[in-house]
């Protein structure tokens, strides 16, 4: 395409502001015709749609501050992703296309010409909209159950985490009791080095919790912050946005529209219903209590590594040794059958196939500690 020379930086900064709306409508345009279900289809190309009104916007900027307006040509990334989408499906490209939306945004907040317009917030409700799609097929795929079970699935994925933190526990300190006993040092040496390592997996665990679940509620409250100017700002937008996911929910255009017309209508419920819908964040609980989260992690991550250490306190020299050995092989053969509750194998495939891995890391580090406890020796 021929591509005028901009005169000045807002000439430039519109005309890559009008390449970008030029890509995405393409890019959904594109989807759009690939989609098999029409309803998404549909959706798809109002999404087109919208990026093409954004791009009429930079034109006209660019043409008011002396640049040219060039033919509309998307570039050579949407270009690849539309062939990416033909040839392996429209799903392993809307990820990307998530992100690039959240940019747009981000992008516009900082620019004079596009504040008080609606360009940001469409641009962020794209972005989630994608991100609700990006993990099914159509309507009908995992997509809607994310959308319906996103909560529900809250206390799979704790009872998971609470099997993997003690699994970490066990893990680790069973590697290191082995690797220090194997040193030939004396049972209460490996006694206080089993209770440091404990102590500092748990303490490290559960700072990390903290600071993710921290984390979380800060970006979340953040969300919901912006999503409630929105909802002030651009009340159509949001009612239009929230449409749009009932219609990828599975309902029809027209009923979309009317549940989504009378969710907005009532603001002081709004929000509550956008944030669950479009967000997947719950305004009451904002992704939970830090301080739980961590002391739950220092727990969990303590039951497991207490196992190597526990026959240290009654025993010593090789009867400790051997006895941690074994009370940590049935803690790691219990760990990987609890496992199973998520990956539907075997309970005793799935618990000997854990006793081999962590026996392995164990005998390593006894190894290791036995090579360097003799040269230290010598």
């Amino acid at each position: 395409m021929t591509i005028g020379t901009p005169s000045t930086a807002d000439a430039k900064r519109h005309l890559e502001n009008l390449q970008d709306e030029v890509d995405s409508a393409a890019l959904y345009g594109a989807l759009a015709d690939l989609e098999s279900d029409p309803r998404l289809a549909d959706v798809y190309r109002r999404m087109a749609a919208a990026e093409e009104r954004h791009a009429d916007f930079w034109e006209e900027k660019l043409r008011a501050a002396g640049g040219t307006v060039p033919a509309r040509r998307p570039g050579w990334r949407p270009r690849l992703l539309i062939a990416v989408a033909r040839r392996f499906g429209t799903q392993l490209v809307l990820p990307t296309l998530g992100d690039l939306e959240r940019a747009d945004s981000v992008g516009y907040d900082d620019q004079p010409e596009s504040s008080g317009t609606e360009m940001a917030a469409e641009e962020r409700s794209h972005a989630r909209l994608l991100r609700t799609l990006s993990g099914g097929t159509g309507v009908e795929g995992a997509a809607l159950g994310r959308l319906e079970g996103r909560h529900r699935a809250a206390s799979g994925n704790a009872l998971r985490a609470a099997v993997l933190g003690a699994n970490d526990g066990l893990l680790s300190n069973f590697s290191l009791v082995m690797g220090v006993a194997g040193a030939q040092v004396s049972g209460d040496t490996v006694l206080i080095t089993g209770l440091a390592g404990l102590l500092a997996g748990a303490g490290s665990m559960a700072m990390g919790e903290w600071v993710s679940v921290q984390s979380a509620r800060e970006l979340a409250a953040h969300q919901l912050e912006i999503e409630a100017r929105e909802i002030e700002e651009f009340p159509e937008e949001e009612r239009e946005e929230l449409a749009l996911i009932y219609e990828a929910k599975g309902l029809e255009a027209e009923q979309a529209r009317e549940l989504a017309a009378r969710q907005i209508a009532d603001r002081s419920t709004a929000l509550d219903t956008l944030a669950r819908e479009e967000l997947g964040i719950d305004p009451e609980e904002l992704g939970g209590s830090a301080a739980v989260a961590a002391g739950t992690s220092f727990v969990l991550f303590a039951i497991g590594a207490i196992l190597p250490v526990l026959p240290f306190f009654f025993l010593t020299g090789t009867a400790a040794v051997i006895a941690s050995a074994v009370l940590s092989g049935i803690g790691l053969f219990g760990i990987g059958a609890l496992i199973t509750v998520f990956t539907g194998r075997g309970a005793l495939q799935s618990g000997g196939r854990q006793v081999l891995i962590g026996g392995a890391a164990a005998a390593l580090t006894y190894l290791v500690g036995l090579a360097i406890g003799g040269a230290v020796g010598a």
